[in-house]
């Protein structure tokens, strides 16, 4: 099996704005790449309230990097199912000050993702440094296509019906592979009719959001259809819902009331699986596990 089947596939940031901090640099999905969850929040389902201060920020955003990880994903709202929403005032205060204090503790070389929906916080994030726009709203609030062509920057596409706090009854399918493929390109084609670049799009098919257990398993076999898109694969099952279900239709009792932080074990399992169907990035909470998932992989893989 190839590494991954697009190895020319580079996705290109550029010099944002004078007061920008990022450098022009390029991600080369030629390798997979490994994203962990930073998330500065009080309330996210498996971390809520974990690293929601800049040092202790710091300090798990450093050893995610000494374990592997090229990028680095930092959420200030959740986005689990009926997660209260913040105001945008609230998302920067929690985002931004972690953004430059990353930068100025590691430096450029690490890629800065933000997981947001609003356009002033992201380009307040990459006014402070940030390089990625990881929307699981799919740029589709007011503005956001018209951002994101304006920052220049790459831009993750999350397939997604509803918000967090509709979503599960919005998980109705006749066929959930090619509904998820043309919802996403609807998204594609309004980000470039907007003015975003081809080449800075990322897609998702957004694993935990608007899908039951029985789509996640036809989406999970049949990753590979995505590629009819020709864009980059970002991968994001960690510690969701679908693989603790896994885990208790085990019928053993040691999965019986497990934690979310137990689901890290069949997380990297379907990681794998992503790998090696063509996804570019896996995006993690436990990063270390699943790099040494791929560590295997890659060399029984030469």
């Amino acid at each position: 099996m190839q590494l991954h089947p697009f190895p020319d596939t580079i996705i290109e940031t550029q010099t944002i704005t004078a007061q920008s901090k990022a450098q022009p640099k390029q991600l080369d999905l030629s390798q997979p790449h490994v994203m962990g969850i930073l998330n500065v929040t009080p309330d996210s389902f498996s971390d809520g309230g974990k690293f929601n201060t800049v040092n202790t920020a710091l300090t798990h955003c450093e050893q995610m990097l000494n374990e592997g990880a090229t990028i680095i994903d930092i959420g200030g709202e959740s986005t689990r199912p009926n997660a209260s929403p913040v105001t945008e005032e609230e998302e920067c205060a929690r985002v931004v000050p972690v953004v430059e204090a990353i930068r100025q503790k590691f430096g450029d070389e690490v890629w800065l993702s933000i997981d947001t929906s609003s356009p002033k916080v992201i380009e307040q994030a990459v006014q402070a440094g940030a390089d990625i726009w990881n929307d699981v709203r799919a740029l589709s609030r007011e503005g956001a296509p018209e951002m994101a062509a304006k920052l220049g920057i790459p831009v993750v596409l999350m397939h997604m019906r509803g918000e967090p706090t509709t979503m599960n009854a919005k998980a109705q399918y006749q066929d959930v592979l090619q509904e998820v493929i043309a919802e996403l390109k609807q998204r594609i084609d309004c980000a470039e009719q907007a003015g975003v670049k081809r080449s800075h799009i990322i897609i998702d098919p957004g694993f935990g959001f608007a899908k039951d257990y029985e789509h996640h398993k036809v989406l999970l076999n049949q990753l590979t259809e995505l590629h009819q898109l020709q864009l980059p694969i970002l991968f994001g099952i960690s510690r969701k819902r679908f693989l603790g279900e896994v885990l208790n239709r085990t019928e053993l009792l040691a999965f019986s009331e497990h934690q979310a932080t137990d689901r890290d074990g069949v997380g990297m399992a379907a990681a794998l699986l992503a790998f090696q169907q063509g996804a570019s990035i896996v995006r993690t909470h436990n990063v270390g596990l699943t790099m040494q998932g791929l560590a295997l992989w890659q060399q029984l893989n030469g």
